[in-house]
């Protein structure tokens, strides 16, 4: 068991999914946890259910693509809860198509959720890391953002920012005792997968994906959370800047 009693946890995206997946394992190891995330319903459903974990469990109706609203509210857990050791930031989305079919209304839309979001987060909670010499930073990617994905051409640009962000903090942040860490999930079991399948394109790139994972099925949240757990324990301590894949093997990068 990873000790994270005491620990309080921010997650973005927290309210389903592979996010809900991260709050419930981060849970069990004693950590509190704050849900930024706009999906009113599911988001208190999900904290109400942490909070039968006997932990401190909250959620904030928050559109992390608004720099504004995401300052307000780690303002806000800051006094809620009086600290923040843990930023996770899960929450995103893909409109999956071939980069010359994909009408270009979708391109800021996935850039602010799947990287500039990551930008606001982590301006918004280093100040409070810094002054208190601590801290762990996980930030979900892709292996899209590693290799590249057919049908996830602004998608995978705006992971492959993220990996790089991810290690700039390492470099610029190591002297305050802060690591940052990147999770770069595979195909995984999620409801935006889930919804996906039924699409002609999307469902069939998916599908293909499946088959070709040596460990034969797709990831499941609780996979991708426990990697998360391990970069936000003190076991991880001396592990910084780095990227791990969690796909079933079917990226060995």
């Amino acid at each position: 068991m990873l000790e994270l009693k005491g620990k309080v946890a921010v997650v973005t995206g927290g309210s389903r999914g592979i996010g809900k997946g991260i709050c419930e394992v981060l849970a069990e190891q004693g950590a509190d946890i704050a849900i930024l995330d706009i999906l009113e319903e599911d988001g208190n459903k999900t904290a109400s259910e942490l909070a039968e974990k006997n932990v401190k469990a909250s959620f904030y109706n928050c559109d992390v693509t608004n720099k504004e609203k995401v300052d307000q509210d780690i303002a806000q857990i800051i006094k809620d809860f009086g600290q923040i050791d843990i930023l996770v930031n899960d929450a995103g989305f893909d409109k999956i198509e071939l980069f010359l079919k994909l009408d270009p209304s979708w391109w800021d839309k996935i850039i602010d959720l799947n990287y500039k979001h990551f930008i606001y987060t982590n301006h918004a909670v280093l100040p409070h890391m810094v002054e208190r010499k601590s801290g762990r930073i996980i930030n979900i990617g892709s292996d899209a953002g590693r290799g590249g994905s057919t049908g996830e051409a602004v998608y995978s640009g705006a992971k492959g920012a993220v990996i790089a962000f991810t290690k700039t903090i390492a470099r610029e942040f190591a002297r305050f005792q802060i690591t940052s860490n990147c999770v770069c999930p595979g195909p995984t079991v999620t409801p935006m997968t889930i919804a996906q399948a039924d699409e002609d394109f999307a469902g069939k790139i998916n599908r293909a994906v499946e088959g070709a994972i040596p460990l034969r099925r797709l990831g499941q949240p609780r996979d991708i959370a426990n990697a998360v757990a391990f970069f936000a324990s003190e076991e991880a301590g001396y592990i910084t800047g780095q990227i791990l894949s969690v796909s079933g093997g079917l990226t060995m990068f």
